[in-house]
């Protein structure tokens, strides 16, 4: 994954989809984190009303939800301006769990907000399982994703 994004003639910058994408692959929360944006969002697939916010809640989000998976592996990359989505598989629990995440950049190309869509529902029930008890360790970045809800402009 060494797509590069150009800014101008003499330098080029590394495209944030493809760091945070390859850095999945092999769990390096580090790398991921350092694709977003300081005000990154996530929207919950799981619980419509929940947003995580910035990268401090997002470093042990991330890490609950990728450390999770096995086998995973981006299918399919769609779109080049600031809003592109990815497609992945992977297992959870020995079931396939697919997801095409929807990612949209920042001015500066960073990520600022991603939105997960998974399927399929079994696959979905069993994470959730996975995920919850790893997330409750950590009651202040769940109350934090429930609290009040901002308009996004």
């Amino acid at each position: 994954m060494t797509e590069r994004k150009e800014t101008d003639s003499t330098t080029a910058t590394p495209d944030a989809v493809a760091i945070f994408c390859a850095a999945a692959q092999t769990n390096d929360i580090d790398a991921m984190v350092g694709a977003l944006s300081p005000d990154v969002e996530l929207l919950s697939p799981l619980f419509g009303r929940m947003i995580f916010r910035g990268t401090t809640d997002l470093r042990i989000l991330l890490g609950a939800v990728f450390g999770g998976l096995r086998g995973l592996r981006w299918r399919e990359f769609i779109g080049d301006g600031q809003t592109r989505v990815a497609v992945s598989e992977a297992r959870v629990a020995g079931l396939r769990i697919s997801d095409a995440m929807v990612i949209e950049l920042d001015d500066a190309g960073r990520i600022a907000r991603i939105r997960p869509h998974l399927r399929p529902w079994l696959a979905i029930t069993a994470f959730a399982l996975r995920l919850g008890p790893k997330l409750a360790r950590h009651p202040g970045v769940i109350r934090r994703a429930l609290g009040k809800q901002r308009e996004r402009a």
